[in-house]
């Protein structure tokens, strides 16, 4: 058995190294996170890659994330914080080293798919190893600062990664994380101390749900599949619609094992007596798709129709990361005093006016005039939701379930984009090599904001109808999900 982890102090280099290890694993994430997206039209160019190929390059890394995030908590817990953290790591460099060498679009999305993996050993350790291992005085500072660092990180990724892509190869985003894990291994083998949760170390029953997570992703993966095959194979073809049979008994299947296994299960069923936590993971899936869709079409759209480069996409968002950054705290201090109600309401329709201001973009035109506009208005709509709706998330469900709470909430949001994702392009008529031909791709990226638009004002209606009373507030309003650059969430 596992002593207690040491208290560490913020002030010690041992407390400073762990900081370090926690941050630089985040940063690694979020690098890839906020670039792949901007990364597409190269990659798809060079490797012959239709639109369902894009869409597994990025899903294909959603799945994984959303479905195995809540087991890479629990492996933590019972192994070790350290010792999985650390092995996320070294997963998620291998996979990235695999996706910058592939040759084609099935290696890259094999290798991303694996990559998702490492990521959801390592997503939920970084905050994990922190929480565990500070003195209780020093955890919020300690918290603090990874989330600002962090922050810092989502925000330089888009101008990184941009001149990456634009000077060397896209092949740099995912290259540029095997330094970055090397210095994240050293410093956590020098002062990350080890913890555990000592009751399922003891038991083995906590929320430790292997084959709850391997259901959850089977039927992730089969509506995922039947969407984006629908396109090529047709929405009546035998494979699309086994795809969607296997994965609605898959997920019938994890939802009747989570009720059996009670307080035992990954996912207590129990949490979803509170109503207004049920209302608000359906908020998220809404609001998160919005936000998936967007960002998946807005970089394709400004490279391949407008034809700026892959620096000027990614630093084109840069303004919503720095208005979630700065007012995040403000939106979830405004939470606290007058409760999620109006925050949730108002948030989605001014990002939804964001939404169809971008949709009038076209070639030739102006960032300051034509673009800056829609994405200040996204950004500030989005910034009334996060904190707020991350806070409430936590407020819904007892003290005791907060951890599961979060992690749900987490794989919500990234279960949101992945859907998004999927669907699109089949409502809005985009596939094969469609993306490249500039009308193809203009009548498709209006669509399929307009449907992202539709989204936000659904979350809206949500929330001035079903969320009624302001919960009591989580300490810390730490985000269960991420902030967002250019691409769907993967933080915190």
């Amino acid at each position: 058995m596992t002593a207690p982890a040491p208290a560490l102090r913020t002030g010690s280099a041992a407390g400073r190294g762990t900081l370090l290890a926690a941050i630089l694993a985040s940063g690694m994430v979020f690098l890839d996170s906020t670039v792949v997206n901007v990364a597409l039209p190269r990659l798809g160019a060079e490797l012959g890659a239709t639109v369902a190929g894009l869409q597994w390059t990025v899903n294909g890394y959603l799945l994984m994330l959303a479905a195995f995030v809540l087991l890479g908590g629990a492996l933590g817990d019972r192994f070790g914080r350290r010792r999985i953290f650390l092995l996320g790591v070294v997963w998620f460099a291998a996979a990235s080293l695999l996706c910058g060498l592939a040759q084609d679009t099935g290696q890259l999305i094999a290798a991303r798919v694996l990559q998702g993996a490492g990521g959801a050993l390592l997503t939920p350790g970084s905050l994990s190893v922190l929480q565990a291992s500070f003195h209780p005085d020093d955890r919020a500072k300690a918290i603090g600062t990874w989330s600002g660092l962090s922050g810092v990180s989502t925000a330089l990724g888009p101008l990184l990664g941009g001149y990456l892509i634009d000077t060397l190869s896209w092949r740099w985003i995912f290259f540029i994380n095997l330094p970055l894990a090397v210095a994240v291994v050293l410093a956590a083998l020098r002062w990350v101390p080890e913890s555990r949760d000592e009751n399922v170390s003891r038991t083995g029953r906590r929320r430790f749900d292997v084959t709850g997570a391997l259901l959850g992703a089977l039927g992730l993966g089969g509506i995922t599949y039947a969407l984006i095959d629908a396109p090529a194979r047709g929405p009546r073809s035998p494979t699309v619609l086994a795809a969607v049979l296997v994965g609605v008994a898959a997920a019938a299947a994890f939802v009747w094992l989570e009720r059996r296994r009670g307080e035992g299960a990954m996912l207590p069923t129990t949490i979803f007596s509170s109503r207004l936590f049920s209302v608000l993971n359906v908020f998220t899936v809404v609001v998160y798709a919005a936000l998936g869709g967007f960002t998946f079409f807005l970089a394709v759209y400004l490279q391949n129709v407008l034809g700026w480069s892959a620096l000027r996409t990614g630093l084109a968002t840069v303004p919503m990361t720095v208005l979630l950054l700065l007012g995040s705290a403000r939106a979830g201090a405004l939470s606290a005093r007058i409760g999620p109600r109006l925050p949730l309401t108002v948030g989605p329709v001014i990002a939804a006016a964001g939404l169809l201001l971008l949709r009038a973009v076209g070639p030739g035109a102006s960032y300051w005039t034509d673009v800056l506009p829609g994405v200040v208005l996204f950004g500030a709509g989005l910034t009334l939701v996060v904190a707020p709706l991350t806070a409430s998330v936590l407020a819904a469900v007892a003290d005791r379930f907060a951890g599961v709470a979060s992690g749900f909430n987490n794989a919500a949001s990234r279960a949101g984009g992945l859907l998004a994702v999927a669907a699109l392009p089949l409502l809005v008529g985009l596939s094969g090599t469609g993306y490249e031909q500039k009308a193809d791709l203009t009548h498709a990226y209006r669509g399929a904001l307009a449907w992202c638009a539709g989204l936000l004002l659904a979350g809206a209606v949500l929330a001035a109808v079903l969320v009624h009373r302001p919960p009591r507030q989580a300490p810390g309003g730490q985000p269960c999900h991420s902030l967002p650059a250019s691409t769907p969430p993967d933080r915190k």
